[in-house]
């Protein structure tokens, strides 16, 4: 970003500038002149950082690089800055899911650190032309913007985090439910195996010596099976046979 070629700023801060990028937001004072360089409000999954530059000049008047002329362009860039803060915090009350929480946190992360940097950076104007009253009234409204998006960027991350817990609280509802389950048809069989092995032994086409016995014998040998099913059971449960 190039220096507009009407300013007459002094050498020592024409200087301080490199050949490829503006660099990070900063605050220049050198012998009356202010220089801001701040950077726009980022969009969403933008990398490249674009450049504003905001002169005062020892009388007090102020030109923006953009080619406006007094207070009111560096108003508009804070407002762009309010107006991205108001915009996430409304997609925070919307957001239902982890995912749209984990967007949010991708949008707030980009613009919550341009904002903290400019509210440096003002910090140092402020500090560099006391007598400024303009400059109090930015830097304050600059640390409104700055504290609002660190406390929509705290409780985004904690609705995430509430998210995830969410479900694997749930995860392991299921998961024990499964186990309980699981269990309940390891003693129905443990209670039916051994019936069902014997009924699988006398049900073979061999001679067993019982084929022609009484009803009696039938149910002898059923409830005989039911309670070895029992012992067996007991012994999944507790894991001893008595």
């Amino acid at each position: 970003m190039k220096i507009p070629p009407a300013w007459r700023l002094p050498p020592a801060i024409q200087n301080r500038f490199g050949e490829r990028s503006v660099g990070k937001q900063r605050a220049m004072v050198i012998d009356g002149h202010l220089l801001l360089i701040l950077h726009k409000a980022p969009e969403a999954g933008e990398q490249t950082r674009v450049g504003v530059l905001f002169w005062r000049q020892p009388n007090g008047i102020w030109e923006h690089s953009g080619g406006g002329i007094g207070l009111q362009p560096l108003l508009k860039h804070l407002e762009n800055y309010n107006t991205a803060e108001e915009k996430l915090q409304i997609a925070y009350r919307q957001a239902e899911s982890a995912e749209d929480y984990f967007h949010l946190l991708e949008a707030i992360a980009p613009l919550r650190l341009a904002a903290k940097n400019m509210h440096a950076t003002l910090q140092v104007a402020r500090e560099g032309v006391p007598d400024d009253r303009d400059l109090i009234d930015l830097r304050d409204w600059a640390y409104e913007i700055d504290r609002s998006l660190d406390l929509l960027y705290e409780n985004t991350k904690n609705a995430l985090d509430y998210q995830i817990a969410q479900r694997a609280e749930e995860q392991n509802r299921l998961t024990t439910e499964a186990l309980i389950a699981g269990h309940r048809l390891n003693i129905l069989a443990a209670v039916f195996l051994p019936l069902t092995a014997i009924a699988s032994i006398f049900g073979m086409n061999l001679n067993s010596g019982i084929d022609g016995s009484s009803t009696f014998t039938f149910w002898l040998v059923a409830v005989g099976a039911i309670a070895l099913g029992s012992l067996v059971r007991r012994w999944v449960v507790r894991g001893r046979w008595f």
